[in-house]
């Protein structure tokens, strides 16, 4: 490919995550009513979607060369993805709960209701981030870039929509920016979006269960004092090493024998 080629694809896929980015600010007015995230979650699943075939028809593509398309197995693949994600918030909390004595409480907060709703929620959230980042822009840009530099574009694109919704860079890079990697090495590895979505929406649903979130869960954790001083660092570094340990084991798993557990 040459390197104006290359080029066109760079700008065409930071181009449809800007897109993807007005689309939530513009849904993001319906935050604060009720329901308001899953509403924001669905809306701009939607508009994501719309914006995914307006860009594969603009390039002659089809909705499944960048995975966004439901085919038969997805269904079962994110089943398999969100029961697998699911132990990967309470690994990084059980090491939580030796380096740093935390231990979790019931919250006394949590209803069936509740835990429906933030599942939806979840789902709905990781649908449009999954479309919009680790869809169309990341399989364009690994088809004229390679692996890895879509990765980490991705990645920073990514970390940059997190502090423009008000984190840090610290927290933006190292959270969601190692997030997306663990995310995008599902999708490229299993060409297509079932995957990634199944283990995003776990993650942030089993963070939810534990007290990670601002609305109450299931548990909240109980920091003793001696250990609060550095807990935030044994958080980010138990963190890290969950996902680290995830995605190697996502890129390294054998395609074939992942094509065969995850259909």
């Amino acid at each position: 490919m040459d390197q104006q080629r290359r080029w066109r694809l760079a700008v065409r896929a930071v181009s449809f995550v800007v897109c993807t980015a007005i689309v939530l600010a513009i849904a993001a007015r319906w935050e604060r009513v009720p329901y308001g995230q899953l509403l924001v979650g669905c809306s701009t699943s939607i508009g994501t979607l719309l914006l995914t075939a307006f860009f594969v028809r603009w390039e002659g593509l089809r909705l499944n060369d960048v995975g966004a398309q439901l085919v038969r197995g997805s269904l079962p693949r994110f089943a398999a993805a969100f029961l697998g994600g699911l132990t990967l918030p309470f690994l990084r909390a059980g090491i939580g709960m030796l380096l740093t004595h935390t231990h979790y409480e019931n919250s006394g907060s949590f209803t069936v209701t509740a835990a429906l709703l933030s599942l939806a929620t979840y789902v709905a959230l990781a649908c449009r981030e999954e479309l919009a980042f680790r869809g169309y822009p990341l399989r364009r840009l690994e088809s004229g870039f390679g692996t890895w530099p879509a990765q980490l574009l991705i990645a920073a694109l990514f970390a940059t929509e997190h502090v423009l919704g008000g984190w840090t860079w610290k927290q933006a890079l190292l959270g969601a920016g190692v997030g997306s990697i663990l995310f995008g090495a599902a999708a490229l590895r299993t060409r297509g979006l079932a995957v990634p979505i199944g283990l995003h929406a776990a993650w942030n649903f089993g963070d939810w269960m534990l007290g990670g979130k601002e609305t109450a869960g299931l548990w909240k954790p109980v920091l003793e004092m001696e250990a609060s001083g550095h807990a935030g660092t044994i958080q980010m570094v138990s963190y890290l090493a969950v996902m680290i340990t995830a995605t190697a084991v996502v890129w390294f798993w054998p395609r074939g024998s992942m094509k065969t557990t995850m259909s």
